[in-house]
């Protein structure tokens, strides 16, 4: 059984600390790939993200992934516009600034929140093009390509709730911003199936690490 919650720290996200703590802990961000085809056999990008856990934890270095696209560069650069924007609106009702949100983890799992909220929420924060922002506004739910994300954040952080939101810069002012909370309480059959899952993908990194130590590499 995970101990929980994990434990915080205050460091600045995407730095050489930040990364050194995620290296070779199960991340929330992994968690779409791994909670897929949930009650059956891991697919491939879970089996990936395997081998590059037990990389990181033989050699105690981080996998660097050189992976980025138009979006992905889009979401970085106004994830700050899009915090003080929803900062300044949240700031009117509950007085609560938006804290950095570090990185919680113990000896095996981790999660980067985008930011805390007070004592009880964190934040999730996509900074997407207008289509997307239409979808997410559409369908009065959290984007569900991220769902095991928040509730993994959710469930490491031992927070009580977590607001996703989507930011559209193009998008008329004073909708530019979608927020939509999803609560703890209602996420425990969620919060079991992440548990368990994850205790078959430790099995999958273990013998994924015996096959890289034990292999045979000269062969003649």
């Amino acid at each position: 059984m995970i101990q929980l919650p994990l434990e915080y720290h205050d460091v600045e996200q995407n730095k050489e600390e930040w990364k050194k703590l995620r290296s070779g802990r199960i991340t929330s961000s992994k968690l779409g790939d791994i909670m897929a085809n949930y009650g059956k056999a891991f697919g491939p990008p879970a089996k990936k993200y395997a081998i590059d856990l037990a990389i990181e934890q033989i050699t105690g270095k981080p996998v660097e992934s050189s992976y980025s696209n138009g979006h992905m560069e889009r979401g970085s650069a106004q994830e700050a516009d899009a915090r003080n924007l929803y900062e300044s609106e949240t700031l009117l009702f509950t007085g609560v600034k938006v804290a950095n949100g570090g990185f919680f983890c113990n000896e095996i799992l981790g999660c980067s929140p985008d930011g805390l909220v007070g004592d009880d929420g964190i934040i999730e924060i996509k900074s997407v093009i207008t289509s997307v922002h239409h979808a997410n506004v559409k369908r009065q739910d959290v984007d569900p390509s991220y769902k095991w994300q928040y509730y993994g954040n959710l469930l490491f952080t031992g927070r009580k709730w977590l607001d996703f939101v989507s930011y559209c810069s193009e998008y008329p002012e004073g909708k530019q911003l979608y927020v939509y909370r999803i609560f703890a309480d209602d996420l425990s059959t969620e919060f079991n199936q992440i548990q368990s899952r994850i205790d078959e993908f430790l099995n999958l990194v273990s013998v994924t690490k015996e096959s890289i130590l034990n292999s045979e590499y000269f062969h003649q």
